[in-house]
Formats: structure tokens, sequence, C-alpha cells
């Protein structure tokens, strides 16, 4: 039987803030099967593709029914009889059938689980594991993980103004270790956080709700954490942030409302960079907004030598974007969301652009998301070398980091984690 795609289905399922989204289930021929599930984010630039929602009073206008219509309407229609293995092809349909640059007719959100979910019945039909059948024989690395010890920002009410907190291990030397290690740190940040007072439960993506004075005292408790780990801060563990600047600023500067403070772009990049030079960070995530590259870039000219500067919403996984920055040396590192663009092959476009400018490249999930586990194949076998999922609690981010641990296991001998060799060559070296 051959791998031409015999059904196309869409559902309305829930994901992790139990919000409707989108399931697609794929069948070919040959018996393959392949689903995947739409995540989405909660801080989203303007520039990234467009979920279709429904609107209305039901679910408050989340419902996905509309989108799921689109794929038996239209979508199933156009890809029945295709071959999985032709990924380009396939996508490059799903673009030519919703007929706008932002994915806005079909839905984002429909387009990218069916996507998702032709690779997936590919592998299938292979009889490979999704991250095997990526690599395609090459040798690939374990992705460094980038974990999230306390939310803030869109993902926890804006207690604080910067959205993740994290923690990175580059010397971990296995991707299991860097696991064992970040529980260590995250287990010493509740205790500390239920010693300053009652603990609120946890954010959007599993990190500890935030109860701090600033953010400054935020990278302070952070960094004692790390320490009171039994680990040391700055050699073993690094802490890596999320500004999510986009949600802080408008057209005439930033606002740090934790902190009482209002900055122009110079000012704000001038704040980031003051943070870097107090307390052990190895990557900033969106330092400014995503149409500030001036600010983005002065961050990346002072620090970018030995810190990781990443495009989120400055770049949208978006492989133009990307060659666009890196003629200006905006950043040094490339967040991929395969949401965020929409199909599998715009996003490894972009992550290829990124490579091929010797960066970084981060394959992410979203706050809102759900069992699927395909970013932690994604990561693995397209060797990205970074993958930020959330936290080190709640299933849906869970299942990720447990999926890489199987990965690495079924790798045995030729497991490599990618540790310090995930970063563009300045980082290296300074880590070295």
């Amino acid at each position: 039987m051959t791998s031409r795609i015999l059904s196309v289905t869409g559902r309305q399922i829930w994901d992790s803030r139990g919000r409707p989204t989108v399931e697609a289930e794929v069948v070919l021929e040959s018996g393959a099967l392949g689903r995947a599930i739409a995540p989405a984010g909660a801080s989203r630039g303007a520039h990234e593709a467009i979920d279709l929602r429904d609107g209305g009073e039901a679910f408050g206008g989340f419902g996905v029914n509309r989108a799921v219509a689109g794929i038996a309407a239209e979508i199933a229609p156009a890809l029945i009889g295709m071959d999985a293995r032709e990924q380009a092809a396939i996508d490059a349909a799903l673009c030519e059938l919703d007929g706008t640059a932002n994915k806005a007719r079909l839905g984002a959100n429909a387009i990218v689980a069916v996507s998702l979910a032709v690779l997936h019945a590919a592998a299938d039909h292979a009889r490979e594991p999704l991250w095997r059948y990526l690599a395609g024989g090459r040798k690939v690395r374990l992705p460094l993980p980038e974990i999230q010890i306390f939310g803030g920002g869109a993902h926890a009410g804006r207690r604080t103004d910067v959205q993740d907190f994290m923690v990175m291990c580059p010397k971990a030397g296995t991707f299991r270790r860097a696991l064992e290690i970040t529980a260590d740190v995250y287990r010493a940040a509740g205790r500390l956080m239920e010693a300053r007072g009652p603990l609120s439960g946890v954010a959007d993506e599993g990190g500890w709700w935030p109860d701090f004075a600033s953010n400054e005292d935020a990278l302070d408790v952070l960094t004692k954490a790390i320490e009171a780990s039994g680990h040391r801060a700055g050699e073993d563990v690094w802490i890596s942030l999320d500004i999510a600047a986009n949600e802080l600023g408008d057209a005439a500067g930033y606002t740090l409302a934790l902190d009482d403070r209002r900055l122009s772009g110079g000012e704000m990049a001038g704040r980031i960079v003051e943070w870097c030079n107090r307390y052990p960070i190895l990557s900033i995530e969106d330092p400014a907004g995503q149409d500030d590259w001036d600010s983005v870039g002065a961050v990346t000219a002072a620090v970018g030598n030995r810190v990781q500067i990443i495009g989120d919403d400055v770049l949208v996984t978006n492989a133009a974007r990307v060659e666009r920055a890196a003629a200006g040396n905006v950043v040094n590192a490339a967040l991929i969301k395969v949401n965020q663009v929409g199909t599998v092959t715009e996003a490894k476009a972009a992550l290829d652009a990124a490579l091929a400018q010797g960066w970084g490249a981060i394959v992410s999930a979203r706050s809102g998301e759900s069992e699927d586990v395909a970013i932690a194949h994604l990561s693995t076998g397209w060797d990205a070398g970074q993958l930020k999922v959330g936290s080190f609690t709640r299933s849906e981010r869970m299942a990720k980091w447990n999926e890489v641990l199987r990965i690495e296991e079924a790798m045995g001998a030729d497991a490599v984690y990618a540790g310090a060799s995930a970063f563009a060559a300045p980082i290296r070296e300074a880590l070295a």
C-alpha cells in the first residue's frame, strides 16, 4: 500500500487552559496514521499566523468549529491522494488553499494541525519514530532544555513584567542530567517561595506563580534557588529570561509596572544589559518590541558575545525576517514555533536560515499546550540544539521532557547532548 493520503479529519478538543483547539488526524492508504494538536500562545506577535476562532459567547469566543469545518470542506478534499512524504508540496497546497499571508482564512490552528499530522503519518508509514525520520540518517543531538522556574507576564496575570524566569544547564553532559539538575532548582525555588509567604499555585506553563516586589527581586530569588539546590549559579546553572517586551511597550516606550518605571527603547536596552552584568544570565528572549529592532540590536551589541539574544516576536519563525535580522546583527538566535508560521516546511526554513547564520535555534512550545509531543521530535530530528517547553510541572509540559528522555534512551551509545554546542560561536567560547 502507498503513502498517499486516504483521509483527513479535524476535531475540536481541549488544551491546557481548558480552551478548545484543533486536532487533525491523517490516515494513509498503507494504514499509517498521524495525529497532531494545535497549540496556542497568550503573548502573540502581530506578524505571526492567525488562529481561526468562532467568536460569540460559547467558550469565551475560543471555539474552533469553523476551523474544523474548513478541514472537512476544503483541506481534506485538496490533500486526499497526495503523497504524505512530500511535506513541502502538501504545505504549499495548504498555503495556496488558504490564500492569505497569515493563514487567517482557514486558520493557522487548522493548517498547523494538518501539516504536523501529515508529518506524523509519513513517519508512521516509514515505521520510524518521528525524530529518526526527520534526521534522515544524520547523527543528531539531544537538545539543551530551557526550563521555566517562575512564570510571569501574560502567563501569570502580569504579576511580573518579565514573562519567563528560566534555567539552562549547558554543562550537564546528558539530557537526563539536565532535567535532574533543573528538578533540584525547581524544588529549591518552591521552598524559598513558601518561606516568603503562602504559595498560590503555578502559572500557565507550570512555573511557580510569582510574588515579588520587583523584577530584580525575582532574579535574586532565582539565583538563591540555584545555590540552595546545591548547584553553582554561573558555573552549573545559568538564568534565561523571556522578557516578551512586546507586551510591555507602545510607540513611546516601555513600562515596567512592577518597578514603577517608564523607559525609552534605549533605557530598556540598558536595563537588560545591567541585569546581564549583575546576574548569571546566559539567554535573553525579546528584550525589546517586535518592531524595535534598534533596541534589540543594542542589547546584542553590548552582550551578544556572551549572552544568547533570541528573536521571537521579532522574527515570528519567518526565514525572510531571520535573514533581515542577520544583516543588521539584531539577534544571535531564533525561536522556532511551528504554529507561529503555520506549516512544518516554513518552520524548518526559518530554522535552517538561523543555523546558516551560525545562530542558536530553539524549538518552542506555546503557553496553551496539550499532550502532543511533536516538538520533542522536531528539536531532536532537526538537530536544532535547544528546546523550550515551559516548566518542570504539569503533564502537558512533562510529556515533552519525558519524550526526549525516551529518545535519549533509544539513541543508546549514539546519544549526544547538545549542551554548549547549541549556542552561537562566541557564547560557546565564553562557556568553555
